[in-house]
């Protein structure tokens, strides 16, 4: 008999860090644009700025992973929130340019800390035949704070500026602190075996964890795209803001709506690993050439097909890298393939400008398309081989 599911009162705070992490990643993000000359000084200014919380993520998820099965998820995951807090509450005071570098600097340290601790206690309170709903419910409630944060984050940047935006930052991070300190128990560190880089290098390139990864990167990859390049198909066809802004709602409306019922699909085995990465890949893949098609239809199209991939995906693709890591290696795994997130959030929407700067946009949105369709090809040819190696011989 499997180990009971951890109650929902224990599974809402993580949640919530999840959210915490998607809200201050695009809350801020989104209203940075809006700020005068004298806090930003330029374009490039600005991109370096938005490129801070990102940039912190890839170099210090998988170190704070690895810490987090040294020490313990829950110590990681709750300094890191205050951390998050005290990050926020920095700039909220002092209301000085530099103190928002730093301040902005401090959140994606913060991040890095309780984001992947966060998703390894899902693994580590949760029994294999519950991961799926689990990882399921944390990418809904993660897909809500990517989705609220520019609205929310707007009206409060509107209300009281980008000053107000962060005080917010600094309660919520705080507040979900002491919410994980009170409710989510410990989860003390297993004994692990000594590990040399190269029993590292090999696990990381066991095709057990660059499958889901790899799967994951590519998820992000179309999603980033889709936020970022949808908006400006939409106004090239002559669609308001209004219309792109809804069409952004739909692809993250669908992204939340879809990572429940894939978890839960998984968990009652009416959908397998293999063929839910392989089906996501294809819709997502789908959704690019969608945004090949010209005016609203298309646009729309695109949202739909991105987000329900990238639903699909992000479940699975979690839960089958809780299932071939052992326990006391989640958080270093969990780490690494946020590390994969990241590289796809970048990579995806630079592949795309590049070849759109080149060529056009609609060239980018196949590229794209094409990388991604090699995905399931790539999971099938793996099945085969798979399937020829365990065969017996004649």
């Amino acid at each position: 008999m499997s180990a009971p599911a951890a109650p929902r009162r224990v599974m809402w705070p993580l949640y919530a860090a999840g959210f915490t992490t998607a809200f201050g990643a695009h809350g801020i993000a989104a209203n940075l644009g809006g700020l005068s000359d004298d806090a930003i000084g330029s374009l490039l200014a600005l991109g370096l700025l938005l490129a801070l919380y990102d940039g912190a993520e890839v170099l210090l998820k998988p170190l704070f992973g690895t810490l987090a099965d040294r020490i313990g998820a829950r110590p990681v995951m709750i300094g890191g929130l205050a951390a998050f807090a005290l990050a926020s509450a920095a700039y909220a005071l002092a209301g000085e340019p530099g103190w928002l570098w730093a301040a902005r600097l401090g959140q994606g340290a913060a991040a890095s800390a309780f984001s992947p601790a966060a998703s390894s206690l899902v693994a580590r309170l949760n029994p294999a035949a519950r991961r799926g709903r689990a990882f399921g419910s944390y990418g809904f409630y993660k897909s809500i704070g990517y989705t609220l944060g520019p609205l929310l984050g707007g009206v409060l940047v509107w209300a009281g500026g980008l000053r107000l935006l962060f005080a917010v930052m600094a309660v919520l991070g705080a507040a979900v602190a002491g919410w994980a300190l009170a409710v989510v128990p410990g989860v003390p560190p297993l004994p692990r075996a000594r590990q040399t880089v190269r029993d590292l290098a090999r696990r990381l390139a066991d095709p057990a964890f660059l499958g889901p990864t790899g799967a994951l990167a590519a998820a992000t990859a179309a999603l980033s795209v889709g936020v970022g390049f949808l908006p400006v198909s939409g106004a090239a066809a002559g669609l308001g803001t209004i219309a792109t802004g809804a069409a952004v709602s739909v692809l993250a409306l669908c992204a939340a709506v879809v990572q429940p019922w894939a978890g839960k699909a998984l968990d009652t085995g009416r959908l397998t690993t293999r063929a839910g990465l392989a089906a996501g890949l294809a819709l997502a893949a789908a959704g690019l050439a969608a945004a090949m098609l010209p005016g609203l239809p298309g646009v729309l199209l695109a949202a739909a097909l991105i987000g329900a991939g990238t639903g699909l995906i992000t479940p699975l693709g979690f839960a089958a890298l809780a299932a071939v890591t052992p326990p006391e290696r989640l958080g270093q795994t969990m780490g690494s393939a946020e590390l994969g997130r990241e590289l796809g959030d970048a990579g995806g929407p630079l592949l795309v400008g590049a070849i759109a700067a080149a060529a056009t946009l609609t060239h980018g949105y196949a590229a794209l398309a094409a990388l991604l369709a090699t995905g399931p090809l790539l999971l099938a040819l793996t099945r085969y081989r798979t399937a020829r190696a365990t065969a017996p011989p004649r």
